[in-house]
């Protein structure tokens, strides 16, 4: 893409809604108007950031660093949503914030979203835990969801070294809701699988931007992807979707997702490796290589078939 941002009239909004009692906080971004769109895109974060620092983070020299100003300059309605127990949403409930409860969060915010924008199905995109929150989602709300991107995702958790690593400290998970982070910690995320696939200073702003809301996250996921996988059944997935996977990705094991590539019953799926990727998909090097499948996904034509 050889615009840039300043070539688009970019604009945001803040909104909330209400799961319940909890208060969540979406974050919208749109080109003109969010009006007459090409789809509405739904990101969903991760077990150890909130959601704008994922999906709309800046970083001087680094070009459409915010996936969410790419795709909104690709012509699409674009939203992120702040699960309970992260950034702007509601942390007071003495909860682990699970996948489940994330799944609930998403189905507040997209019927939030349905009734201010009045838009049909969603183009869904999850990375790591928030792939499994989005394939949750998807189980249970089919209507809602036109396409479903899975980035990151682990099924029964077989060949995943980071996750073996991570069963150490589940008794330590289990001690308490939520768990501290820090700078050091978001650094853990790229040193982990293969050093060097992300830049120095894309890492420091996005520690910054995460640390600028939390100094604690929910432990639920961690629980829930150490002991309780699998927790979606591709089989109840009935949506065109892509299984994305960074090709040093240590939490998403490769067999693992292609078992579960193979049992999904529609035949508009893809599976995409990404190169010189590790796990934080968009703050890597090669970040525009993963929106650029993304893109080509969301704007695939629908299929026709014969005597359609």
């Amino acid at each position: 893409m050889n615009q840039t941002e300043a070539d688009f009239d970019i604009r945001s909004e803040d909104h909330w809604t209400q799961k319940g009692d909890v208060r969540l906080f979406l974050y919208e971004k749109y080109v003109d108007t969010p009006a007459d769109k090409r789809g509405t895109v739904l990101f969903v974060h991760g077990s150890s950031m909130a959601s704008q620092p994922t999906f709309d983070l800046a970083v001087p020299g680094r070009p459409w660093s915010s996936a969410m100003d790419y795709f909104a300059a690709q012509g699409f309605d674009t939203w992120c949503v702040d699960m309970e127990g992260y950034g702007r949403s509601d942390k007071q409930r003495d909860i682990t914030c699970d996948i489940a409860n994330g799944a609930d969060d998403l189905a507040a915010a997209s019927a939030y979203i349905q009734d201010l924008r009045g838009n049909d199905g969603f183009l869904v995109y999850g990375i790591s835990s928030g792939a499994l929150r989005a394939a949750t989602f998807a189980e249970r709300h089919p209507e809602r969801i036109a396409r479903l991107a899975l980035d990151a995702f682990v099924w029964t958790g077989e060949g995943s070294p980071t996750l073996e690593q991570r069963r150490q400290k589940l008794p330590q998970f289990l001690e308490s809701k939520r768990r501290p982070i820090d700078r050091d910690f978001v650094y853990s995320i790229f040193n982990r699988d293969h050093p060097g696939t992300a830049d120095d200073d894309v890492i420091d702003a996005f520690a910054a931007a995460i640390t600028a809301l939390d100094d604690s996250m929910p432990n639920g996921t961690y629980i829930d992807m150490c002991s309780k996988l699998p927790l979606v059944d591709p089989a109840k997935i009935r949506c065109p979707t892509i299984i994305m996977r960074g090709e040093y990705d240590g939490i998403a094991g490769f067999q693992d997702l292609v078992d579960f590539f193979t049992a999904l019953p529609t035949s508009d799926k893809q599976f995409a490796v990404m190169p010189g990727i590790s796990h934080a998909s968009f703050q890597q090097k090669n970040y525009l290589l993963v929106y650029h499948i993304l893109l080509g996904f969301f704007c695939q034509p629908q299929p026709v078939y014969r005597g359609e």
